[in-house]
């Protein structure tokens, strides 16, 4: 009745319904929230808002208008709105976004349309230059006194 074998059947139940695939076929139109675990595959139109942990693969006749939260993004299709990833936002020659976006990182391929706001969080990397000017700056201020 209490046995731990019953315990470690449902735990890995659950472990496998959050890492298969969601996909929204084309053709499918959904109108209001998403909430999930596991990635999506999008081919079809949300208008509302989607929130998942896992990664987010918008193919070429897919849309989404709405707020999009997740880790990563793949973008074959178009999106209108605002996106948050804690991740990078992937932007295939066919994507086209509209809106604000708040990225870690970004890759962007030619062809793609960028139209957004965007601010990119993260650690700000000083370039090679940068470190070399601020050090001989030192050194003279050093050397004036």
């Amino acid at each position: 009745m209490f046995s731990p074998d019953r315990k470690k059947q449902k735990d890995q139940s659950t472990m496998e319904a959050t890492t298969q695939q969601n996909i929204i076929a084309q053709g499918t139109k959904i109108v209001g929230d998403i909430v999930s675990q596991g990635p999506f595959r999008i081919d079809g139109t949300i208008e509302g808002n989607v929130k998942t942990s896992g990664k987010i693969v918008v193919g070429k006749s897919g849309y989404i208008k709405g707020t999009l939260q997740g880790e990563n993004a793949d973008f074959e299709g178009k999106f209108s709105g605002k996106l948050i990833l804690s991740g990078t936002l992937s932007l295939k020659a066919t994507a086209h976004i509209e809106g604000e976006v708040h990225i870690n990182k970004l890759a962007v391929e030619p062809g793609a349309t960028f139209n957004a706001t965007c601010s990119m969080k993260g650690t700000v990397k000083s370039l090679p230059n940068e470190s070399v000017n601020a050090k001989s700056t030192q050194a003279q201020s050093v050397q004036s006194k």
